[in-house]
């Protein structure tokens, strides 16, 4: 299965660092995120994964080329691009793919990916999105035991599930797809939510994203006192 992690926006609520280089080589522990991010999935046994670049992508990928990194591909996804049309634009790279894993170039996890795998295959939905309950809320997911019944992201809320990123897709996501402009957590997850094509994993463990300073501070500094839960060179 390949892994696609969407590197391309700005960032812009965390221009502090982003001014001058694009939000997944924000550093952690003196790492970019996205490298975290690497390490995490490789773990689980993904060695083919696809970064779909946009704002500063050269950064991207000279650091990967600098550094040597295997079957790491960056893709040029366009400076404009929305998620879902980032995600269109790799179509050619996963045509041989029934199924891939998608996730986003800033939040870290320690969700185990082989359950959830194995559970996205045994349902045999289109969509499988991982499902997080973190303090911080920023997209709700509404939920009938796994099946999502609403999907609204970055929404501010009191209580509920929120989209942790990490999805499933089956190759027929692409038909969901229209361009550049579509917003993949917008109009395609609500048409798979009306048709019963998207399942939620409930991950209960560990999940950050990186949005805000506040936020880049708090992954700091659970990395610094070795309490880093996405950590697998322990």
């Amino acid at each position: 299965m390949k892994c696609i992690i969407l590197c391309g926006g700005k960032g812009s609520r965390l221009a502090e660092e982003t001014k001058t280089i694009p939000k997944p080589m924000v550093k952690i522990g003196g790492t970019p995120i996205v490298v975290h991010i690497i390490k995490y999935l490789k773990y689980y046994g993904f060695e083919k994964i696809i970064l779909a670049t946009g704002y500063k992508s050269q950064i991207i990928k000279n650091y990967f080329k600098k550094n040597k990194y295997k079957n790491i591909l960056t893709v040029y996804t366009g400076k404009e691009s929305l998620t879902g049309g980032r995600l269109l634009r790799l179509k050619k790279h996963l045509d041989k793919d029934e199924n891939f894993l998608l996730t986003y170039g800033d939040g870290l996890t320690n969700v185990n990916i082989d359950k959830l795998k194995k559970f996205h295959y045994k349902h045999k939905k289109i969509a499988t999105v991982t499902a997080v309950n973190p303090p911080v809320r920023f997209g709700e997911l509404e939920l009938r035991n796994h099946r999502v019944l609403k999907f609204a992201e970055k929404k501010q809320i009191s209580k509920n599930w929120i989209s942790g990123g990490y999805f499933i897709f089956k190759k027929k996501i692409f038909e969901y797809l229209k361009n550049d402009k579509t917003i993949l957590e917008t109009s395609p997850m609500k048409k798979l939510t009306d048709s019963n094509n998207l399942l939620a994993f409930k991950h209960n463990g560990f999940w950050q994203c990186m949005d805000t300073l506040r936020e880049k501070k708090l992954l700091e500094e659970l990395w610094k006192k070795n309490k880093a839960p996405w950590r697998i060179d322990k």
